[in-house]
């Protein structure tokens, strides 16, 4: 790869749990998210629990970007009637990353079978700066974190920074 496509770059990461049920104490997908992170050094600046809320996500989400240059929102990327994570996210992005989607699903097909369709996991840049939401699961939040999001976070940044 061209090292013109990875620039030294200090990464800022938030994590947002949305939830309606979890708390600083009950929140292990974000607790997994951030010691992701930190074992590729990379300093969580920004830590939230939001309930399904398209307000309450957006708020979180524009607060985090103040100090953030990636945001990983876990929860409410399913299915049912209050999961609005992408609805409070997506039109706010100014580019899509349709790959990231894409890439979850078909690493998610061999952890939880033909179900992985239902997840609506996302990527996007606002503001020059990365956004991902992933389901909320313990192992959708490590499969996304490792395989995915920290081996290109460096990349992504870099293209959108141009």
């Amino acid at each position: 790869m061209d090292p013109e496509h990875r620039k030294a770059l200090e990464i800022k990461a938030g994590v947002i749990t949305v939830s309606s049920s979890r708390s600083t104490d009950t929140d292990s997908s974000g607790k997994i998210i951030v010691a992701l992170l930190r074992e590729a050094g990379i300093v969580t600046e920004h830590l939230g629990i939001v309930p399904d809320s398209i307000a309450e996500i957006r708020e979180m989400l524009i607060c985090g970007l103040k100090s953030c240059n990636c945001l990983v929102i876990n929860g409410g990327t399913g299915l049912t009637h209050d999961d609005c994570t992408i609805e409070a996210v997506e039109p706010l992005f100014e580019k899509k990353i349709d790959g990231f989607g894409e890439l979850f699903r078909l690493k998610s097909l061999d952890e939880v079978g033909t179900s992985a369709m239902l997840s609506r996991a996302s990527g996007g840049i606002i503001q020059k700066k990365a956004v991902f939401c992933i389901p909320g699961s313990n192992g959708a939040v490590t499969l996304a974190t490792r395989e995915l999001i920290l081996p290109e976070i460096v990349h992504i940044l870099t293209h959108a920074g141009k």
